[in-house]
């Protein structure tokens, strides 16, 4: 399918009473795809992804439309959201200390690109922090400054170690053995879809 065909077959999959905090609705989507705008309907489309959970089916379809639009942070967002239709979502507000105080001394990338370890109380045999790793998605910014702080969603390599997870739980994230950020839990959600047939890798 070519790129409108895929965000009409989208739009099928988005009840129609649903709305984002503008008011805009599927009838808006359909509306710029009559007019060619298919890129405002790709961003349209994944703002009503995020009102409500949706079939792994509308991720799969615009993540084809992103990639054929060669928009590549939104074809990455939408792989994204397909790893968390199957396997859930976790998101959490993460603190990165000053540089002044850290090994880090740049930003690090917000669109899924880096895999740190977390701790996230699993231990080894004796009594060490067993680290698990997961990649870091930041929300809202294309990069978390040393000292900032934002809303992140994780995507673990090992989702079946995550399960224990609760709203209000620290972890602390690793890029070696020293503490390179701590987050607070904010959110657990189980997973829309039913899980691949053998794992595959966080997006």
């Amino acid at each position: 399918m070519n790129v409108p065909e895929l965000l009409e077959a989208a739009c099928l999959l988005v009840p129609e009473e649903i709305a984002t905090e503008n008011s805009i609705t599927v009838n808006d989507v359909w509306e710029y795809l009559t007019q060619d705008e298919w890129e405002v309907a790709l961003e349209l489309l994944e703002e009503l992804g995020d009102v409500r959970p949706l079939p792994l089916g509308f991720w799969e379809t615009l993540a084809r439309a992103a990639e054929q639009l060669r928009l590549e942070r939104s074809a990455a967002w939408c792989h994204w959201r397909c790893y968390e239709a199957r396997h859930g979502i976790i998101r959490a507000e993460l603190t990165l200390p000053p540089a002044a105080e850290a090994r880090r001394q740049t930003p690090i990338p917000g669109a899924g690109v880096m895999r740190p370890m977390w701790d996230i109380g699993h231990r080894t045999a004796t009594g060490g922090a067993a680290l698990d790793i997961a990649r870091l998605w930041v929300e809202f910014s294309p990069l978390l400054e040393p000292g900032g702080r934002s809303s992140v969603r994780l995507a673990p390599l090992d989702p079946s170690r995550w399960t224990h997870l609760r709203p209000g739980q620290v972890i602390t994230m690793h890029e070696d053995r020293p503490v390179a950020g701590t987050a607070v839990v904010l959110a657990v959600r189980p997973a829309t879809a039913a899980p691949a047939a053998r794992s595959e890798p966080a997006p």
